[in-house]
């Protein structure tokens, strides 16, 4: 683990450099021509309370700025003529797996890879922990948090569009998420200060933190198999989506980056014939 965080973080902190061009007209949306997907079901296992808030306040940010918003719990809206219709797909809080055939995981891919848009949160880390391709797109999967404290988050690249008026250092009680099985592909743009959090089980801290020492990484984009996303960790909290101002902007600028990013839905473009099909380069 502690080589595979090493070459995460390095190759993560190389290209902050690269968002410097970022510009109010690479990030301006036509929100009347956006329709998201909002997918909810758990599997087996924890379920966050916090995820019919999630689905008001996704809701609310829709009738705000004017783009659609589906919700569903139901896996059999995974198909390729139904996820056409859709910019980006958002999973609040999902956990375990939340598929029930590999079909549906295919079609879940082919979106991504015809140019499909992804918006992860919170315990997205923890969903479909078995599927490889998955895990790869989300940049790794759920390892263990300590229980909910107040700590603190920092913007290490200001310039993103995902980031913009979010406090350079950010404290919030949350769950401070750790990850394993990490992917060296994404780019983080905020991460949590280790050395502002406390547990009784210093140990696992050292453990699950790896190579890791000051920061760990919290919110990341990715342009992955032909799509992108956007992922947080924060979230776990109920009232977060309703009485945090502030965590409400920072899902919404999520969802935004991920939208000024998708430009057509080609299934053409899909290539796998298989959930577990050999990944292309990009």
């Amino acid at each position: 683990m502690n080589r595979i965080a090493t070459t995460f973080l390095t190759g993560l902190l190389l290209v902050l450099t690269a968002s410097a061009g970022w510009s109010q007209k690479e990030e301006k949306v036509n929100w009347k021509k956006i329709k998201v997907l909002v997918y909810t079901k758990n599997g087996k296992g924890y379920v966050h309370d916090n995820i019919p808030f999630a689905v008001k306040s996704i809701q609310k940010m829709g009738e705000e700025n004017g783009f659609k918003v589906d919700v569903s719990d139901q896996p059999t809206v995974f198909t390729e003529d139904n996820l056409k219709q859709y910019t980006l797909l958002i999973f609040p809080s999902t956990n375990n797996d939340v598929f029930d055939t590999d079909e549906q995981r295919l079609s879940f891919r082919r979106y991504i890879e015809a140019g499909g848009g992804f918006v992860g949160v919170h315990s997205v880390t923890g969903t479909e922990r078995n599927w490889t391709w998955f895990k790869r797109m989300i940049g790794g999967t759920f390892a263990w948090h300590p229980k909910f404290q107040k700590f603190k988050t920092t913007v290490i690249d200001t310039k993103h569009p995902s980031m913009e008026g979010i406090p350079k250092v950010w404290e919030k009680a949350d769950e401070f998420y750790f990850t394993k099985e990490m992917s060296p592909g994404p780019t983080v743009v905020m991460a949590h200060d280790l050395t502002s959090l406390t547990s009784d089980e210093p140990e696992k801290v050292k453990m699950f933190g790896g190579t890791f020492t000051n920061l760990y990484p919290a919110a990341w984009y990715y342009n992955f198999d032909g799509g992108y996303t956007w992922c947080t960790t924060l979230g776990h909290d109920k009232k977060d989506y309703s009485e945090d101002p502030m965590f409400i902007k920072h899902i919404f600028q999520g969802i935004r980056y991920v939208a000024s990013q998708v430009k057509k839905i080609d299934f053409s473009k899909a290539y796998a014939d298989s959930r577990d099909a050999p990944i292309r380069d990009n």
